[in-house]
């Protein structure tokens, strides 16, 4: 049964051809299973960090070199990226060769996928850090020539022409543009009239770590190493509006994230989504430190109506593990890290009153903040599950270990509806 409903929701997506966006467009009607599909590929070394949605293709991105079909012992070689049939497993030749790690995927239109990272050659030739594949072949798209000048990107989304890509880097696609840029989806250059002006100056440079847009385009929000956008100050989340027409700075801003962490972070946040609706949005973060309103190591969700000052709607703390991905899909929030507990407030570095436990990956209530019942258990924590997206199948699950829902799924899992 559950095969049969996966080949008819390929059978639909294939039919409409609508690229899943990296951000909440998904509205799942409950929770996912706790027991991941027997089909999946492994992955035998690194670190899974991306995923995107094609049609019935996912593809992944990471830092591996290896991977090889569920059940079978024939390896591939497969550098930074690869994809498979999200209905069956099945590997497809799809391998564009990253000579770096690739961090962030995006479905893109005609059959490809935009792929950013640290790379500096990908799809057969020299392009640094972005770039737009062709999923028939492996090969760059010869229209998309933006890149980078150096450092990464390190998030990309999208919504109709534009691409809006977030990393480390100071120009991409023929401007200059402090870590953050909309760039013409076709040709890959930087739109001369989206300008954010990010800006760190108490910190080294800006470095964003993630994007999320909302479902109608409307609102993108950026968060990482930044400290002002549009002349004014805001403490590692910059919210703008209208991003995809005459974008300005969103009157919305949060206090929450203006006190440090421990030394050396110079951002704790790494992650952010919207829901469904884009009426909400969850930040996850590291961090590493405990005290009253630290914001260290915590999951925190946000109602983003109206305009001024805004405090989370609520706040999980894991109580001194990192969280690094987060995905809303209306009936939970998904977020996966190397955390040990969720609901510990008082834990530091142990299961304070109240803790459950929820190794690697946990479910929390969008309305009651807590975690819920939802605990696959994903074994050994390592350094954590970097990537998760939603898809109509089920729930995508990136990482460097190789164990959950009891099962070996090596650095990559789907937990189905």
């Amino acid at each position: 049964m559950r095969r049969r409903l996966l080949a008819a929701a390929a059978t639909a997506l294939a039919a409409i051809a609508v690229a899943i966006p990296a951000s909440a467009a998904l509205n799942h009607a409950a929770t996912v299973s706790t027991n991941p599909v027997d089909y999946t590929p492994n992955v035998l070394d690194g670190e899974v960090r991306a995923f995107a949605l094609v049609g019935d293709v996912v593809v992944v991105g990471g830092d591996f070199t290896t991977v090889v079909p569920a059940g079978k012992s024939a390896k591939l070689k497969r550098k930074n990226i690869f994809a498979y049939r999200a209905t069956t497993g099945e590997i497809l030749p799809f391998a564009p060769e990253a000579d770096d790690v690739v961090l962030t995927l995006a479905a893109g239109p005609n059959n490809t996928v935009y792929a950013g990272g640290a790379f500096q050659k990908i799809g057969g030739g020299a392009q640094r850090g972005i770039a737009q594949l062709s999923l028939a072949d492996g090969r760059r798209v010869p229209a998309f020539t933006g890149e980078i000048n150096w450092g990464d990107t390190r998030s990309i989304v999208t919504f109709g022409p534009w691409l809006f890509a977030a990393g480390s880097f100071t120009s991409i696609g023929g401007q200059k543009r402090a870590g953050l840029a909309r760039l013409n989806a076709t040709s890959g250059w930087a739109d001369t009239t989206f300008d954010a002006k990010l800006a760190a100056p108490n910190l080294t440079r800006v470095k964003l770590e993630d994007l999320a847009i909302s479902p109608d385009g409307n609102r993108l929000a950026a968060v990482g190493a930044v400290e002002q956008a549009f002349g004014q100050y805001r403490a590692q989340v910059v919210v703008i509006e209208n991003a995809a027409n005459s974008a300005r700075l969103a009157d919305w801003y949060t206090d929450v994230y203006t006190k440090p962490c421990r030394a050396g972070f110079e951002t704790y946040l790494r992650g952010i989504d919207f829901d469904p609706t884009g009426t909400y949005a969850t930040i996850v973060s590291t961090g590493r430190k405990w005290g009253d309103h630290l914001m260290c190591d915590t999951a925190s969700r946000f109602d983003l109506r109206g305009a001024g000052l805004h405090k989370p709607l609520w706040t999980n703390w894991t109580g001194g593990d990192s969280l690094y991905s987060v995905a809303d899909t209306g009936a939970a929030i998904y977020v996966g890290g190397h955390q040990r507990w969720m609901d510990n407030p008082f834990g530091k570095e142990t299961a304070g009153k109240g803790a459950v436990s929820r190794p690697g990956i946990a479910a929390i209530s969008p309305v009651t903040g807590k975690a819920t019942a939802f605990n696959p258990k994903r074994e050994p924590r390592g350094v954590g599950a970097r990537a998760l997206l939603a898809t109509p199948y089920g729930l995508l699950v990136g990482s460097d270990t190789e164990k959950i829902g009891g099962e070996w799924h090596a650095r990559l899992a789907m937990l189905p509806l």
